[in-house]
């Protein structure tokens, strides 16, 4: 029978001491900003210029091709690689293992995107991108449920979730810098790399002991790495709808350098500048937002509230957004979306794991969680041209800030902290192996 209690997600883990808070942040903020910097910064600009050199007037559509496919494929990697990582033995350690691997080898290959001359070229190599890192981001995550106490996961959620702007950001800054296509491409690929190595000397992570009886991955047990039962384990499925509704508002960054480009007609070699400018804005006002947030959401032990603010101020930048008339209004829109970017990334990785069912497949689990922040690099590039041909950018945005104040009102199916097993909001379920089904 499944409890409704806060999990203890605990690993099954040798006696070897786990990495010192100090230690952990910096080791998740260094393969985190790696990965987003060779993520981010060709969906924020690279991928724009690369595929308008490739593909001239179809370069919005190639654009969306490149970004839906790629964006399937980190679908089925986040929780493929989440389950390995959570059944890995090796002496290096469960999460290390996978972080260096997807790191070197996603930075190898990112470099290549600079050689190439077709669309169906960027569109294979971009997804062989996506598999990679996304590997290298499930483990990742699963460090926050693995290593980190229950009192401090807002502390350590709000300083992480500065990865997701701070990537981009070193990104973009370094890229203005360097007039070259294909070097841009190549320092990606260093830089990816050389933080992914850090993270692993920072990180100790001690070697896992597989719980007996536990059977090995065969193809069922890889199937059931894309799956868990909603219905089941109710909290965990409206955490998963939040996290999806919300992550669909600020997807629609992507579309910041296309907006620029084709409403108010900014020329291909200002573009540039101009996104980052918006990303100096965005991640100015979401660093100090989350860290903030964090610290004040562990003090007064309340998540749902800065949740709720996070998709009502993001939604209303996309409404400033969707009416501009001018470029200054674009920035106005920024500061709302930047400051609801920093409320939610403060909170919803520790809200998330406190819905995790299971402390045996955390990884897994977290990763199937974490599709709901890949799904919408794949949604709304498939809406996208729909909503561009009936209505243009005022129609995509729109429609994006209704997913935000929905995906507002859901969070509050679930529990706040402490009032976990109150009959009036979903059940934590824990108790049980989330096999999956």
């Amino acid at each position: 029978m499944s409890q409704a209690v806060e999990p203890d997600l605990s690993p099954a883990v040798s006696s070897v001491p786990a990495t010192p808070l100090p230690r952990l942040v910096t080791a998740m903020l260094s393969s985190n900003i790696g990965a987003l910097i060779a993520l981010l910064t060709p969906l924020s600009l690279l991928l724009t210029l690369h595929l308008t050199r490739i593909a001239g007037s179809e370069a919005a559509a190639a654009f969306g091709l490149v970004t839906g496919f790629g964006a399937l494929f980190a679908l089925f990697a986040n929780p493929l690689g989440g389950r390995l990582s959570d059944r890995t033995v090796a002496r290096f350690g469960r999460r290390r293992t996978w972080i260096l691997t997807g790191g070197i080898s996603g930075g190898l290959v990112v470099g290549t995107l600079g050689f190439t001359t077709e669309v169906w070229q960027v569109v294979v190599v971009w997804c062989v991108v996506q598999t990679l890192f996304n590997f290298q981001q499930a483990a990742t995550s699963a460090l926050l449920a693995d290593q980190v106490p229950v009192h401090r996961r807002g502390t350590v959620s709000g300083l992480v979730g500065l990865a997701a702007a701070v990537g981009p950001l070193l990104g973009l800054t370094i890229v203005s810098m360097i007039p070259i296509p294909i070097v841009q491409w190549l320092v990606l690929s260093v830089i990816a790399i050389v933080l992914a190595v850090t993270a692993v000397l920072i990180l100790r992570d001690p070697q896992h002991t597989r719980a007996g009886g536990q059977k090995g991955l065969g193809l069922v047990e890889l199937l059931k790495s894309f799956w868990l039962n909603p219905v089941k384990h109710p909290a965990f499925g409206w955490a998963w709808l939040v996290r999806f509704l919300i992550t669909c508002v600020y997807a629609s960054g992507t579309y910041n350098a296309f907006l620029l480009l084709q409403r108010f007609g900014v020329s291909e070699a200002e573009v540039g500048g101009q996104v980052l400018l918006l990303s100096l804005i965005s991640v100015g006002l979401l660093a100090v937002t989350s860290v903030v947030a964090g610290i004040v959401s562990d003090k007064v032990r309340r998540q749902k509230p800065f949740v709720i603010a996070a998709g009502v101020i993001g939604a209303g930048g996309l409404v400033i957004m969707a009416f501009a008339a001018e470029i200054g209004m674009i920035y106005l829109a920024t500061v709302f979306i930047g400051i609801g970017m920093g409320l939610f990334f403060s909170i919803d990785s520790a809200l998330c794991v406190r819905v995790l069912p299971s402390s045996e497949n955390a990884g897994k689990d977290f990763a199937i969680i974490n599709m709901a922040n890949t799904i919408p690099q794949s949604f709304v590039p498939f809406i996208a041209p729909f909503l561009l041909a009936i209505g243009s950018f005022t129609a995509l945005y729109l429609v994006l800030a209704v997913f935000g104040i929905i995906g507002a009102l859901f969070v509050l199916r679930l529990p706040e902290l402490g009032r976990e097993g109150d009959p009036r909001w979903a059940v934590i379920t824990r108790g049980e192996t989330s096999t999956g089904i």
